[in-house]
């Protein structure tokens, strides 16, 4: 099984949670490959950015070369993702573009999506 994480589980990684970096160690030495979406990249380092959190900036960079950044390069992310936000919104229960577009990524890409998101 190969994962993406989701940016809420990026921040609690960045912030040293050892219950979510022992689960993604313990997952990565079990052979799972383990992604973050290029929507995660731009949410996770503007935050830090505006906070001139230059420590983080730097784990954060190390986070990602751990853990591969994966490209809207495919159309078919793009055409799911347009999927999700009609039938969503048919439902009236719309969700942020951002989010709509990493969980379209994980389907895409048939990767489990690890979020602690919650409505």
């Amino acid at each position: 099984m190969n994962f993406l994480l989701d940016s809420n589980i990026v921040s609690y990684a960045l912030k040293k949670n050892t219950t979510i970096n022992n689960k993604l160690r313990e997952l990565s030495f079990l052979g799972s490959e383990i992604f973050i979406s290029c929507i995660t990249y731009y949410e996770i380092k503007r935050g830090l950015i505006s906070l001139n959190a230059t420590k983080q900036l730097v784990d954060f960079h190390g986070f990602c070369n751990d853990y591969p950044v994966l490209f809207l390069d495919d159309l078919e992310i793009i055409e799911k993702s347009c999927e999700i936000h009609a039938k969503l919104k048919a439902k009236g229960t719309p969700i942020q573009d951002a989010d709509i577009l990493i969980a379209a990524t994980a389907i895409v890409r048939d990767l489990i999506l690890v979020s602690n998101g919650r409505t």
